[in-house]
């Protein structure tokens, strides 16, 4: 046998022995007769769906001790998520927090060198989306699952949707009154409007997915006739919120609903309307086909997914999808941003909203 052939027999017996570990572990799941292209050492426990699954789960996190998520959840969010899961569970989250893009770039340069620290990604489902296109995700089964809409689940099944982001008009209720607001985005191109309107500076997904809600001629036009008033472009979802909210930005067509709510709640002059159409930005959650931690990433997965932590999202301000859990955070329509059509089409859309809005 030549040096070729030696090197697949190894990597195929250390696959197969990693898939029997896992039988042993868990008894009664399904033996892998042969390794798929993309499989993971943990996929025979991210499957399993015996009727002791519950059981051996939590036996199992609990031996391994804890579970590293990686995530751009506010500390407002991330604080109380974990202390109920470490409080329910007894297994410890290793928290590491960034803005999304930074979760994402830092687990797909972890998984190019073979450095496999995370267990869980829970961020924007673009950036889900992209750890899962470098083959860094596995697909897994939880019970939860049949409480999520059919668009929560991505088309590769490696990832699911575990809250989501509404990009709304957040107004200051001082300056603004909230009957005065369009009922559509049209509306703002009235000329007394002009001066008052900010849009976030990257929202290129938001214009994207109201183009191809309205349809190519009426969505173009109605892009070009916006950025012909000359909005204000502000870096930064957060950052435009808290200055709608100060009244240095009296409107905002692009801030996420949650953001508002966590301001109000504080006694800030600011709220909200879902002019439409509204976009839905889902955020994701995914396991680590290498995870170190597999049945505790398992377990998180289950618990983010779960009745009671989608109640806590909305309880936080933050909007759920479980159809279990009805808020008035989503009681209107809208329509969800297709991330995998949106990355695959990044650069035509980046070339338009740089030309209209950044003038680049």
């Amino acid at each position: 046998m030549n040096d070729m052939g030696m090197r697949s027999k190894r990597c195929l017996s250390r696959l197969c022995g990693a898939a029997g570990l896992l039988a042993a572990l868990l008894p009664g799941a399904p033996a892998l007769a042969a390794p798929a292209a993309n499989a993971g050492p943990n996929d025979a426990l991210y499957m399993y769906k015996g009727a002791d699954r519950d059981q051996k789960l939590l036996e199992q996190a609990r031996k391994e001790g804890s579970v590293t998520l990686y995530t751009s959840l506010s500390s407002g969010e991330s604080t109380p998520l974990i202390a109920a899961f470490e409080k329910k569970y007894g297994v410890k989250v290793n928290l590491w927090r960034a803005i999304s893009d930074q979760v994402a770039q830092r687990a797909i340069t972890e998984g190019q060198a073979r450095r496999f620290a995370m267990d869980v990604i829970e961020t924007n489902g673009s950036e889900v989306e992209q750890a899962a296109r470098e083959k860094l995700l596995s697909e897994f089964y939880s019970p939860n699952l049949a409480d999520l809409p059919p668009d929560a689940i991505s088309s590769d099944r490696l990832w699911v949707s575990d809250r989501a982001n509404f990009i709304v008009v957040a107004y200051n209720t001082s300056k603004i009154k909230r009957e005065d607001l369009p009922a559509d985005y049209a509306g703002f191109l009235d000329p007394k409007w002009k001066g008052l309107v900010s849009i976030e500076s990257t929202d290129i997904e938001w214009m994207a997915t109201i183009i191809k809600k309205l349809g190519p001629e009426k969505g173009m036009k109605l892009f070009q006739d916006l950025a012909a008033t000359q909005p204000q472009m502000r870096a930064g979802h957060i950052l435009l919120a808290q200055m709608v909210g100060a009244g240095e930005a009296p409107v905002a067509l692009t801030v996420y609903s949650g953001e508002v709510e966590s301001l109000k709640r504080k006694g800030t002059p600011i709220d909200w309307a879902p002019v439409q159409p509204v976009v839905g930005r889902p955020q994701g959650v995914g396991i680590a086909k290498n995870a170190p931690h597999p049945a505790a990433a398992l377990l998180f997965a289950d618990f983010v997914l779960s009745q009671d932590t989608q109640q806590l999202y909305a309880d936080l301000g933050r909007i759920p999808v479980s159809m279990k859990v009805k808020t008035r955070m989503n009681n209107f329509p809208h329509v969800m941003i297709d991330t995998a059509a949106t990355l695959d089409e990044s650069p035509k859309w980046t070339k338009l909203w740089n030309s209209l809005f950044l003038k680049k």
